[in-house]
Parts: C-alpha cells; structure tokens; sequence
C-alpha cells in the first residue's frame, strides 16, 4: 500500500510541475506589449525597423562595439546591433519587456552578444559603453545628459527622433517614405578643452566650450590676441584664428599637432 501511495504521490507531483511549466510557457506566449504601454520613466512606443537599422548605420556599429540601449523595451536596438557583431546590453524596467527581449533574441540568433537585464536606467552604469542607442524623451535625456557628456570622448550618442537639449548633434538625418519615428541623429562625446593652455611656440590659448563647440582668444608670442573659434569630433579638435585653420589631436592634458601644440595650465 505505502508502495502505491508513494507512486501516486509522484504521479502527482510529475503532473503538477508539468502544468505549471506549461502555465509559464503559455503566460510568456501571451504578453503581447502594446504601443503606448505606460512604464515607469516613458510609456513604451516601438521603434520602426528602418529607424532602428538607420540608428546602427549612422552610428556606425560595427562588431568592435559594445552598445547599450537603456529602457531598452523589447530588445530591438540591442539585437540588431548583435546582428552586426556587437556586444549589446539593455536596461530596462518592465521584467516582461526583459523575458521578451531574452526570447527575441535567441530567436534572432544572437543571445550569446545580447543580454539585458532589469533595471532602472538612471541607476544603470553604462560607462563602459563605445555606442549608446537611445528612443528616449527629451526629459529622459536631460536627466541622463551630464553622465552621457562625461562618457570617454569618441563614444557614439544615436538617438530617435528626440535630441539632448543645448546639445546640438553632430550629424542628423531624416529618413525618407516613413511614416513616424523618422529622424536619427547622431552626439559623439567631446573631449573637455574648456580652461587656459600655455601654446608650444609662445603664447597662450583660451577656450570656452559648449559640448562639442569651443570659442576663446589665442594670445600670440608677438602679443596679438586672436578670436579662436572651433568645434570637437571626440578628440579631434578643428580650431580657426586669423583665418587659418589648426586640426589637433586633445589627450587629456595635451593638444598636439604639425602646427598647434599646447599644455593644459588650468
């Protein structure tokens, strides 16, 4: 008899756990998510494919990046850069938007270079980052745009259709024949100039910088003091005084080129 219980009783058991497994693969089938869905910092809309595919080509993701995606809803910008080779990372809240994403992802393919995880993203570290690829609103990006500015210079900012205020981009582009969601635009971090720099060949150079523009007064070895106007690529810094054109290289403290080299003062 205690043979026969015992059988039954794991019968049961076996029977149970099928269900249940069943149950959760049923439950996963079924979230469905729906443009619009509220969530906790931005409601959720889907970027449109040909966006998503613009946003990696402007942001020329290629296998060497490491890309991150925060709130990255259902995984699309993260597994499309997969696609290329990439590395990819999203952040996002909803743990059902991350399940989705996991599933999505092998599906494509590609769960061996693209996780995601759940997560606030203005808690997230995305230091670590060469290309962030963001559908953001413009109050989201404002209260992420001082860790974004303070990225290692060169990492890629490729944003859908809603820019970093006073931040303006460095490249932007408007797909034709779409219908929503149709401008990609592109941010690469600057290297920091702003500050006074004692000049190789005499004299001094000042530099006001605005993300990646920069003004300020080059002091010459002869006394003149010159307007200087410029802008920043990342670490490449492309300045104008006088009329004439001075392409450098920034590395932290030094600017250095054939005809411009410069140490930080302060």
């Amino acid at each position: 008899m205690a043979k026969c219980v015992g059988r039954l009783v794991l019968a049961l058991v076996v029977l149970v756990s099928g269900v249940t497994r069943a149950g959760a693969q049923e439950g996963d089938k079924l979230f469905v998510p729906t443009s619009g869905q509220p969530g906790k910092d931005v409601v959720w809309v889907p970027s449109p494919p040909e966006t998503v595919e613009k946003m990696m080509e402007v942001g020329q993701v290629t296998a060497k990046d490491f890309v991150i995606d925060l709130g990255s809803g259902d995984g699309r910008n993260v597994i499309a850069a997969a696609k290329r080779g990439a590395r990819g990372l999203g952040v996002e809240y909803n743990p059902d938007m991350v399940a989705l994403s996991k599933r999505l992802a092998a599906d494509a393919g590609v769960a061996d270079r693209a996780q995601f995880v759940e997560g606030d993203m203005f808690a997230a570290d995305f230091s670590k980052a060469t290309v962030l690829a963001l559908f953001l609103l413009p109050s989201n990006l404002m209260q992420l745009r001082d860790k974004i500015f303070n990225l290692p210079p060169g990492t890629r900012v490729v944003l859908n259709t809603f820019g970093i205020q006073d931040w303006t981009p460095d490249e932007q582009v408007t797909l034709e024949n779409c219908s929503s969601w149709c401008t990609v635009m592109l941010n690469i971090v600057p290297a920091k100039v702003a500050g006074t720099w004692r000049l190789a060949q005499g004299g001094e150079l000042t530099l006001a910088q605005e993300y990646q523009m920069v003004a300020g007064t080059m002091k010459t070895a002869d006394g003149r003091s010159l307007p200087v106007n410029g802008r920043l690529r990342g670490n490449e810094l492309t300045l104008t005084a006088s009329g004439q054109e001075y392409r450098a290289r920034v590395d932290g403290n030094t600017i250095s080129s054939g005809t411009l080299s410069a140490t930080r003062v302060n």
